[in-house]
């Protein structure tokens, strides 16, 4: 039996990547197999300096300069390339650090809103001739006309909303509520015409205090605000609950 010892390397080996035009490293992972010419060529996509104008130099590990890689006919193998080891590209064309990766120095195309507007084949233009969203002239024009009207009419509710009356709350998708109006006016929480109810019942989200600032007193659970086309105010007696009663 032949007592020798025999020795396995990995076919690849991962490497490190380093260049005179960028400060970037990356890794990659070559055959042992592949000639010095072939991997110049794939650095080529890496790094992006032409083979022809390529000096190798190997490091170690620990990033002590190993030896140059000048024989473009050696196989990879061939050097004294371990796992972790640094590939260090040289670019004989002049290139200089950063010059790819600096876009300061790349002159910008800029085109101004007017002129944007004017060219057919854009974003813009195919979303204003399928007539969508704010790029409908006509339907946003309508619709900002009826917000201010409905802001119009929520004025003048407003404007005939006192403190001290009377109301019951009609919310869609909520229970009807009777209160008492605490506050009439604009908010910080919101924009627009808004009223501050007391409840009757704890059938509201506050004690009249919103985002820290406060616009009537009541117990907590009681105090909420709605629009004010949501308010009627009139003779609302306040329900005594039977409490009375024996």
């Amino acid at each position: 039996m032949d007592g020798g010892l025999t020795v396995v390397t990995n076919p690849t080996v991962n490497v490190r990547l380093t260049s005179t035009i960028s400060s970037f490293e990356v890794q990659q992972r070559f055959n042992r197999g592949i000639t010095l010419a072939n991997l110049k060529g794939r650095l080529e996509m890496v790094v992006g300096v032409s083979p022809s104008c390529m000096d190798l130099e190997l490091f170690s590990v620990s990033d002590k300069f190993m030896q140059k890689m000048d024989d473009n006919e050696a196989l990879l193998g061939s050097y004294p390339v371990d796992d972790d080891c640094r590939i260090h590209v040289i670019d004989r064309s002049g290139g200089q650090l950063g010059e790819f990766t600096d876009v300061s120095k790349v002159e910008k195309f800029e085109l101004t809103n007017e002129a944007y507007d004017k060219r057919t084949d854009t974003a813009r233009s195919f979303m204003k001739k399928k007539r969508f969203s704010q790029y409908n002239e006509e339907e946003m024009a309508k619709k900002k006309a009826e917000l201010a009207a409905r802001e119009e009419e929520q004025k003048a509710a407003a404007n005939a909303i006192s403190v001290g009356n009377r109301c019951k709350i009609q919310v869609p998708g909520q229970p009807t509520k009777l209160g008492t109006v605490m506050y009439v006016g604009p908010t910080d929480f919101k924009t627009g015409h808004w009223v501050g109810v007391k409840y009757d019942e704890p059938m509201g989200k506050h004690n009249g205090t919103v985002e820290g600032k406060q616009y009537f007193e009541c117990e907590n659970k009681y105090g909420g605000f709605v629009k004010p086309l949501s308010v009627t105010v009139g003779d609302f007696p306040e329900e005594d609950y039977g409490l009375d009663e024996m």
